[in-house]
């Protein structure tokens, strides 16, 4: 059977933790094929970002072009894209290659707090990427963003899940995680709401998990299971990796992405 593909969008963070590189962990425990097209190069680990040196329209385009003409990928994942040029390249492409299964993750601050999307690229996200998404995964932040609108209670998350997917014509995961609502999560999708049970792990270690848990999902979409099976597989992921409770590095940290990595090659030295 062929293996299914996804390809991710996003940034590179040197640390490991999150962007390209927990994206391509995240495929790879998820079963798929994963490809990347870098969209900018960050400096970052996990006390916040301290540099970042952003891809070409260009050069991202040739990326694309490359992965799509050879490898057509069966979900794609979109994180860190800090500029209205980028996000136009890749609805062009996208649109050229008429996309399937694309997962957008709107970064516009890491779990450090350091911003990274300018204002016009939040307009031209909305403008030109949202309707090209199946699914859009904001935490509580940027669903604000989003919305225009403060989100404080489980029926203002409603309202702006509702308000997002119905503008943009896309299913919405609503990330729960910023204390609203412990880490219970709202799906708006085809006019029905689902709400995901999340259970909030003691561990402060969260650097990447926006990106893990999106990048879940596509991996899941690529395979063939619904929606809401690619949610709830992709929390059931995210819950293992955080629950493994690695711990490196001095701010907030990854979470061990390899958990469930059992072969031959997985073993430790005796």
């Amino acid at each position: 059977m062929k293996m299914k593909t996804a390809l991710t969008i996003a940034g590179s963070d040197c640390s490991g933790g999150a962007g390209i590189q927990a994206d391509i962990k995240t495929m790879t425990m998820n079963g798929v094929y994963a490809m990347s097209a870098v969209t900018a190069l960050t400096a970052q680990n996990t006390t916040g970002v301290t540099g970042i040196q952003e891809s070409s329209p260009e050069f991202l385009e040739m990326q694309l072009d490359a992965v799509f003409e050879d490898i057509y990928p069966d979900a794609v994942k979109i994180g860190m894209v800090a500029s209205g040029e980028l996000i136009r390249a890749i609805a062009d492409r996208l649109r050229h290659y008429d996309a399937g299964n694309v997962v957008i993750d709107p970064v516009m601050v890491s779990t450090s707090g350091s911003a990274l999307m300018r204002t016009d690229a939040v307009n031209t996200l909305v403008e030109e990427l949202l309707p090209l998404a199946t699914l859009v995964t904001p935490n509580i932040p940027e669903a604000e963003v989003l919305s225009g609108r403060t989100i404080s209670t489980k029926e203002d998350m409603i309202e702006a899940a509702k308000q997002i997917g119905d503008e943009n014509h896309c299913a919405v995961l609503l990330k729960g995680g910023h204390s609203v609502n412990d880490a219970n999560d709202l799906l708006y999708a085809e006019g029905r709401l689902t709400w995901f049970q999340g259970k909030r792990i003691d561990n402060p270690n969260t650097h990447g998990t926006g990106c893990t848990l999106s990048s879940a999902i596509a991996s899941n979409l690529a395979k063939g299971f619904s929606l809401e099976e690619s949610v709830e597989r992709a929390k059931s992921y995210i819950s293992e990796a955080l629950g493994a409770m690695l711990d490196l590095g001095k701010g907030s940290g990854p979470m061990q992405h390899n958990f469930g990595l059992t072969g031959e090659y997985a073993k430790e030295a005796k």
